[in-house]
């Protein structure tokens, strides 16, 4: 007999079964491109809410493409700490802000400034025209992060522990104002008047529970979704930061997708940021009488005095060296 015919037959065989394991679920599901993303929003936040947004319709547009996971609360990285580990490649996506993108362009502390965006409309606006394609074309090259998208984190008010008579930033003096643990966001706590603390999100509840801090700051639907008003007893609404945070990927998993599928997850990108804005806005308007129900008290302060305070120590600061030519004045243009 002919070992030949044998040797095809074994050989086609083989074959056969590769092909059979190839065509397997859990062949297929391993071609799938694995796009973790972590965030330190809770999960009732609309931060969190319009990260499953954006994977049901990448689910949609994009099927068996994508495994997105969604890490809340901090599980998986700590606030702060995820754009170098984009950049290592051993993250994939994350909700990233400009304090975390001005540690590594400083001229882009601009953008940390208290008082700059106007409200939600001209913050849409700034990144999703001109200013904003500039901003992520540097962000790619300097950081390996690609911004997908804007979405609006909301305009930042102060909450205290007990009550204060606060009008102007000199009532401020001497509180412990929970910031996160950057040199720009700590800035922005001390030309608020305040003393300002670092303390990582998902540790702010029991600082505030405790008295570790007597404050933070944050958009109202946080002050909700994080439960701060249990620990609280004060807004102060001194809307001094209108704020914004970026949905991005690492450039090595941007890279590993081809056109199309970059067009569907910056798509699936945008309808997950138009959810979010659309709902935040409408908390906003809705809840201070929340907030008032559930016993706290609710003061405007002077913001005009503020504004002034926070706008002057900003200029006069060493921050403000690094900002752009001009960039300040095409920001204030943008109607």
């Amino acid at each position: 007999m002919s070992f030949r015919p044998i040797a095809r037959l074994t050989l086609a065989a083989a074959c056969a079964a590769v092909a059979l394991v190839a065509g397997t679920p859990d062949a297929l599901a391993q071609a799938r491109q694995t796009l973790r993303i972590s965030t330190p929003a809770v999960p009732d936040d609309w931060h969190t809410k319009m990260l499953y947004v954006f994977k049901e319709e990448l689910d949609k547009s994009a099927p068996g493409r994508f495994d997105v996971q969604i890490h809340h609360s901090g599980t998986l990285f700590k606030q702060g700490t995820e754009p170098a580990a984009m950049a290592r490649g051993n993250l994939e996506m994350a909700m990233i802000s400009m304090q975390d993108i001005a540690k590594i362009i400083p001229e882009y502390s601009l953008f940390t400034a208290g008082y700059l965006i106007r409200d939600p409309d001209h913050l849409m606006k700034v990144y999703d025209g001109a200013i904003g394609q500039e901003i992520s074309a540097k962000v790619a090259e300097k950081m390996d992060i690609a911004i997908l998208q804007a979405a609006y984190l909301g305009t930042r008010q102060v909450n205290l522990r007990e009550p204060r008579n606060v009008r102007t930033p000199a009532d401020l003096a001497g509180v412990k104002l929970r910031m996160p643990g950057s040199k720009e966001w700590l800035f922005l706590g001390q030309a608020l008047g305040a003393n300002p603390t670092p303390l990582a999100f998902n540790e702010v509840y029991l600082g505030l529970k405790t008295g570790t801090v007597d404050g933070q700051d944050n958009p109202l639907p946080t002050v909700k979704s994080a439960k701060f008003y249990e620990v609280t007893k004060q807004l102060i609404l001194t809307s001094h930061l209108v704020d914004a945070v970026f949905l991005s990927v690492s450039t090595k998993a941007w890279k590993a997708m081809n056109a199309d599928d970059q067009r569907k997850v910056k798509a699936a990108a945008m309808a997950g940021a138009k959810f979010n804005n659309e709902n935040r806005i409408k908390d906003e308007n809705e809840l201070v009488e929340f907030f008032k129900k559930e016993g706290l008290q609710v003061v405007t302060p002077d913001v005009g005095a503020f504004r002034a305070a926070v706008q002057k120590a900003y200029l006069a600061s060493e921050l403000s060296k690094d900002w752009p030519q001009g960039m300040l004045e095409r920001v204030n243009a943008v109607r």
